[in-house]
Order: structure tokens, then C-alpha cells, then sequence
């Protein structure tokens, strides 16, 4: 009994000297602690009015509400940690050392998610650059993945293939590659090649390929359209067709031409050249 009553009055008495030490440096500091919250009330109404001009900005411009909103959010915290920093300053709190542990814990936490960084770096710079947008048609190079753009999220973006799959290609992957958008521009220049035998009329050719091109529902007329002898290759004259169509009925103008020139070239009597081999069985 006589010896928890001495820790006890030990206990007590480490408490008091603590109590006594915290209230010696608020008596102290109270006049900088006063002029600290001041400056925390004064400075968060700043960073308030701050924000409130970015967002009005924000709201004028194109910008994507995501990005928008994550850079607010980046802002505002940036502009309220710098206030708080201030206001402990004031007090006497030594920052130095603050500001390395939080540096050295920022550091640290980068290092350890700078995957997932990189991708959601990628999507800020996507949803801010717009190399593309949902609905667009895309070739990713680096994989060879290719789809319509379903979403674009911070980290991911989701293309829908032709044969109606679902890819997931990571923001950073497509920033740090090169990529086509299919469908950016709203017409396409369309090229066909066809071969003919040497012995073919060119003229009689090239009239033909001209009426397809021209009787095509899918021909934007407004835009020049080519006809041309492309090359010579050992057994064919290589023929050349360029013309313009509305981006969405690319395939279709494709596939409907080549069909045209196969039954065009039947009527006329033009010979599409094919390799042949021919054998003879000596008795």
C-alpha cells in the first residue's frame, strides 16, 4: 500500500510539472495563438474566394468536370495547407522540420504507388488534352488494341471492340505511346487498289472505276476523286481509287465498291489476274 501511494504521488506529480508547462506556454503564446487563429479564419476565406474565382473560370472553359473538380481539390488543399503552415509559424512551431516529413512521406508514397500515379496522371492529361473522347474510334500502337471508346476514367479507359468486347488499357500506357483516333475527323480518304492483266483496256479501265465511284451512295461528291495507274508488278497493272466518304460509312463504301468493281469487270469482260499453276502428267 505504502508503495502504490508513492507512485501515485510520482505520477501526480510528473502530470503537474507536464500541466505546468503547457499552461506556462499558453500563457505565454496566447497573444501568437490569438493572432494564429486570426490568420486561419482570414487566410481559409481567402483560399474560399480563391477557389470559388477558379471554379467560375473552370466553368467558362471546356474542362471536364472530373478534372475540374480534382484540380479544385488540388488547389484548395495546397492553398489551406499553406495557411496552416503560416498560422504554426506564428506560434513558434518550428516548420522546417515538418516540411521534411511530410516531403520524405510524400516521397515515399510515390515511390511506392507510381503506377498508379502514372495512370492517374495519364487520364488528367486525357480528359484535359482530348487526344480522343467516348464514342471515338481508337488504335492503341502499343498493343495493337483498337475499339470504340466506351469510358475514360481516372486510371482506366474502357474501349468496346468490334465483336463487342470489353478492353481496359491503363492511362498511363496510352500517354506514353502513340495511338490513331479512326473516327477525330469527320470524312476519310478512301483507298482501293485492284489489279488488271496487261492486256486490259486502260481507258475502258479507268471510265469504269470512275462510274463505280460516282454511282456509289457513299461518295462525298464535294471532294476530289482519283483514278490512277498505281504501279507494274510481274502479272498485273496495279489500278488505284482515292476518293472521300463520311467517316462512319468507311467500311461500307469499301465493301460496296470492291463488289461493284468484281461485278463491273465480269460485264466488261476485264480480267482480274490471280496466280495460277498449271501441271502437265507426262505418260
Amino acid at each position: 500500500m505504502f508503495l502504490s501511494s508513492a507512485e501515485d504521488n510520482v505520477n501526480k506529480t510528473k502530470i503537474d510539472v507536464y500541466a505546468d508547462m503547457l499552461f506556462d506556454w499558453l500563457a505565454d503564446k496566447l497573444f501568437d495563438i490569438l493572432i494564429a487563429c486570426i490568420c486561419l479564419i482570414i487566410g481559409f476565406k481567402i483560399a474560399k474566394f480563391i477557389v470559388k474565382i477558379i471554379k467560375r473560370t473552370f466553368d467558362k472553359t471546356d474542362l471536364e468536370n472530373s478534372v475540374a473538380g480534382f484540380l479544385l481539390s488540388l488547389i484548395k488543399g495546397a492553398l489551406y495547407s499553406i495557411v496552416i503552415i503560416m498560422a504554426i509559424s506564428i506560434v513558434g512551431v518550428q516548420v522546417s522540420s515538418l516540411v521534411t516529413i511530410l516531403g520524405t512521406a510524400s516521397l515515399s508514397i510515390g515511390l511506392a504507388l507510381q503506377g498508379s500515379l502514372a495512370n492517374f496522371a495519364g487520364g488528367v492529361l486525357i480528359l484535359v488534352m482530348k487526344p480522343f473522347k467516348i464514342g471515338d474510334y481508337i488504335i492503341e500502337n502499343n498493343n495493337n488494341m483498337e475499339g470504340t471508346v466506351e469510358s475514360i476514367d481516372i486510371f482506366y479507359t474502357k474501349l468496346k471492340t468490334y465483336d463487342n468486347k470489353i478492353v481496359v488499357i491503363p492511362n498511363g500506357n496510352i500517354t506514353a505511346n502513340s495511338l490513331i483516333n479512326v473516327t477525330a475527323e469527320k470524312s476519310r480518304k478512301l483507298d482501293i487498289a485492284v489489279g488488271i492483266s496487261y492486256d486490259s483496256d486502260i481507258k475502258l479501265v479507268k471510265d469504269t472505276l470512275e462510274e463505280i465511284v460516282l454511282s456509289s451512295p457513299y461518295y462525298d461528291s464535294s471532294k476530289e476523286m482519283n483514278v490512277f495507274v498505281d504501279s507494274f508488278t510481274d502479272s498485273s497493272i496495279k489500278m488505284g481509287i482515292r476518293c472521300w466518304v463520311n467517316t462512319g460509312d468507311y467500311w461500307a463504301a469499301k465493301w460496296e465498291m470492291n463488289e461493284q468493281i468484281k461485278l463491273e469487270f465480269d460485264k466488261k469482260g476485264i480480267v482480274i489476274p490471280y496466280n495460277q499453276m498449271e501441271i502437265k502428267i507426262k505418260q
